[in-house]
């Protein structure tokens, strides 16, 4: 294993650290009615979907990566005083439940609890009923919505086992996303807090290139770094243009070595949330793409200029772009669904270009996806297909699952 925690300079050198969610109780806690508010399309099975996710776990194991979860980090750091009592604050000031009077019921009630049960409680979220037994007057909240057995005074965070949005490490630093979404800004808040108090990360100082309390979007789902010196990131329906821009100019400035940032338009769509959902890189040279998107979208190469100003040129194709920004003579773009419309809008919706590379040439994806996969393998990508009958319903694939730490160079 490598000494250093933190090292991102592609999306395909050799994975040796990765951080991810193994699905828990905030998946119980999907009723259909908060199907929408939740970004859920369906009511998972939770027992199917964790030993789906053990599985995925297991391959990344037996590949050589190093896996580690995002609740032990969290618990971890929740066993000091001063930062569980900040993180409480912070989450209960920004959490829209029943007003002050309830906020310091609630206040106490999570701080009564120990680390473990705190970090359970502040992912799967508190019920109204589990501070039944606290002494105190009631109010019109009470009344208004205590009949309902699931209503919530801290809602669940389901969509946390998509570890690459709320945070995405860029070489030895971190962007820390400002979610899109009231359903997901908490855990961007918890990636902060781990990432500026765990020991994990304590060598990295803090180093951040973006704060999930800057106004404009960007989630890592639209972050894709390309090479050591070249990033690209989508314009999307999460990730605000103005966003894209902002977070250029600090890697531009943060002296990485970047020269480079690929904007990518792609349309604003639920079946496209991020660029990760229709462009992922397998290769040196290889990206499966989904065909779809290739007539709309729009790509910029923006370069550092004097006095912070940035260098715009527009590049007519995503493959131009692609053999502009990475010096190549040549890039092949895999079309999923092998070219068939059909096939490809089907596999799409079900996440098959969002792979992750966990060495040059060699992929995780999901095994449904059978003419994606199978087109990938004729382009020579080996494939591990993994089974996803349940964690496909929250919409996110492999790459989604994932929040890489370190990679080898390649």
């Amino acid at each position: 294993m490598p000494d250093k925690n933190l090292k991102i300079e592609s999306e395909i050198g050799k994975l040796r650290k990765v951080l991810i969610h193994r699905p828990g109780k905030e998946l119980e806690r999907i009723v259909p009615d908060s199907l929408k508010e939740l970004l859920f399309e369906d009511i998972p099975w939770l027992k199917r979907m964790q030993e789906e996710h053990d599985d995925f776990a297991k391959i990344l194991t037996q590949r050589g990566a190093e896996v580690l979860y995002v609740e032990e980090l969290l618990k971890d750091i929740l066993k000091t005083t001063a930062v569980r009592e900040n993180l409480v604050h912070e989450v209960i000031d920004q959490n829209p439940s029943s007003g002050n009077y309830i906020d310091g019921f609630l206040n106490e009630y999570l701080l009564s609890l120990d680390s473990d049960a705190l970090g359970d409680a502040l992912i799967a979220g508190v019920l109204q009923k589990e501070l039944g037994h606290m002494e105190r007057h009631l109010v019109l909240t009470d009344y208004m919505k205590g009949p309902e057995p699931y209503a919530f005074y801290l809602n669940p965070v389901p969509n946390l086992y998509f570890m690459r949005d709320p945070a995405v490490a860029i070489h030895d630093g971190m962007c820390i996303s400002a979610m899109a979404t009231r359903t997901r800004k908490r855990e961007s808040q918890y990636m902060a807090a781990i990432y500026e108090h765990h020991p994990l990360f304590a060598t990295c100082e803090n180093k951040t290139f973006y704060q999930d309390t800057n106004f404009f979007s960007v989630e890592g789902g639209d972050v894709l770094i390309l090479s050591p010196t070249v990033v690209a990131l989508g314009c999307s329906e999460r990730t605000q243009v103005q966003g894209v821009e902002e977070l250029a100019k600090n890697l531009f400035k943060a002296d990485l070595g970047i020269e480079k940032v690929l904007a990518v338009k792609i349309p604003s769509n639920r079946a496209f949330m991020h660029l990760d959902t229709v462009f992922t890189m397998v290769d040196y040279d290889k990206f499966i793409v989904y065909p779809g998107i290739l007539d709309q979208v729009e790509t910029i190469i923006m370069t550092s200029g004097k006095e912070g100003q940035i260098h715009y040129q527009r590049i007519d194709t995503l493959q131009g772009a692609l053999k502009s920004v990475l010096g190549l003579p040549a890039i092949n773009l895999i079309q999923s669904g092998g070219g068939n419309p059909v096939a490809a809008a089907r596999e799409q919706w079900n996440d098959s270009t969002n792979t992750l590379a966990i060495a040059p040439g060699v992929i995780v994806a999901y095994a449904r996806n059978e003419r994606s996969n199978e087109v990938l393998t004729q382009n020579g990508i080996e494939v591990i297909g993994i089974e996803a009958s349940e964690l496909v319903r929250g919409r996110g694939g492999p790459r989604c699952m994932t929040m890489p730490l370190y990679r080898d160079q390649f």
